[in-house]
């Protein structure tokens, strides 16, 4: 499957000019990148599709501490990158701009990353399930609330802690107009389903659907 470049999402970090389509992400294109973008346009460590597969073939690629699958494969916001070769790190982030962007991190960071807590649900014998922004769910004791943010420590293959999306924690929008944009919570307003934050040094109202708490 492919998207016509003129018509990929604005956050893809691709030049609307050039071949006429572009892969497909399996999942969800308006929240993902395809790896072969990451790969080919952003780190350019590959030259053409042919290049990508073979790297992924020869298990060179970690996409959260697991050999990626193909060069289709959803990158989500803050999925870590493992480039084995060059022992080099990355997770994906967004600009302030609202754009995906790559940011190289420690090799000790590499196998965690932030998602947020979208449903939650009791299972029998009284065991809490999480599921996640990113389509993973948990089996895990630590107190959460829906809209909250966990970190997943994938060598372990658990939630480490949870991050509370409450009054002066740091968010990061990740749709709409603001998105890209990080600030401190002001103010929740669990009625009407809306974060006060202070982004840039002015109020900004977000919705909570739209936010992420950070470390």
């Amino acid at each position: 499957m492919y998207l016509k470049r003129q018509k990929v999402p604005k956050s893809w970090p691709v030049f609307r000019k050039g071949t006429k389509y572009v892969v497909k992400p399996r999942f969800d294109a308006k929240r993902s990148l395809p790896l072969l973008v990451i790969l080919r346009e952003m780190l350019k460590v590959v030259q053409n599709r042919k290049e990508a597969k073979h790297t992924i073939h020869m298990k060179q690629i970690l996409v959260n501490n697991k050999p990626a699958t193909d060069e289709k494969s959803s990158v989500l916001l803050f999925d870590t990158i493992n480039l084995i070769p060059s022992k080099k790190y990355f997770s994906l982030e967004l600009s302030d701009k609202g754009k995906f962007e790559l940011k190289e991190i420690e090799e000790n960071k590499v196998n965690y990353k932030t998602a947020k807590i979208i449903n939650k649900n009791i299972l029998k014998g009284k065991k809490t399930q999480l599921n996640l922004s990113d389509g993973r769910n948990f089996l895990s004791d630590i107190k959460c609330n829906v809209n909250d943010s966990v970190l997943i420590n994938f060598k372990e293959k658990k939630i480490e802690k949870c991050i509370p999306l409450k009054e002066k924690v740091k968010a990061v929008v990740f749709a709409g107009k603001h998105s890209g944009k990080t600030g401190s919570v002001l103010k929740i307003n669990a009625e009407k389903k809306i974060a006060e934050l202070n982004i840039d040094k002015k109020l900004t109202k977000v919705l909570i659907k739209q936010l992420m708490a950070i470390e």
